[in-house]
């Protein structure tokens, strides 16, 4: 699920679109009044989605959305004019007076794109380090000299070890390492 935290300069109208999320069954990780509170929420958070006025006491919301890490997306709810005078394409506007449906398609949507998000991040291969890649070296050279297989075949001992014991790779060659030093 992804976490949404909501900002505005009064509370009550925080809380009151937090009452209407959470009553189309969203979770509302936090409501705050202050731009700097929401950087601090975001620390625990890898990702997410902003639901923000357009200022509040200490920053406007373009600082805020230049303050914001990777991961995270910004749902503006102005008035028409300054929806019109955003020109950043990536805060996604929804006009005041709000219309229920036109914000729970809004965020539908943008729940939808961090999904996708996150789903195409897990499926790039993490870069190894140097030290990892030696080991894995190591572990395949050790398999390769002493079961006589080519680096292909020790390579996918390696694997399939690794996938039958739900360890890293790593963490398989270095366990080779450590039976084959016994």
């Amino acid at each position: 699920m992804t976490g949404i935290l909501i900002v505005f300069p009064k509370a009550e109208d925080g809380k009151s679109i937090r009452n209407l999320l959470v009553r189309h069954g969203y979770d509302v990780a936090a409501v705050c009044t202050l731009g700097s509170q929401v950087l601090n929420d975001m620390d625990m958070m890898n990702s997410g989605i902003i639901i923000s006025g357009y200022r509040y006491p200490d920053m406007h919301y373009m600082e805020l959305k230049e303050s914001l890490p990777p991961g995270f997306d910004m749902l503006l709810l102005a008035s028409a004019r300054v929806c019109a005078e955003c020109a950043d394409p990536d805060i996604i506007c929804v006009t005041m007076p709000l219309k229920v449906q036109d914000l729970m398609s809004t965020l539908e949507m943008m729940c939808m794109n961090q999904m996708r998000r996150r789903k195409r991040l897990r499926s790039v291969p993490k870069e190894r380090s140097e030290s990892e890649k030696r080991i894995l070296r190591e572990a395949k050279a050790v398999l390769m000299e002493r079961n006589r297989m080519s680096e292909e075949e020790a390579h996918r001992y390696i694997q399939k070890c690794s996938m039958d014991s739900g360890t890293s790779l790593v963490e398989t060659a270095q366990m080779v390492l450590t039976m084959t030093k016994l």
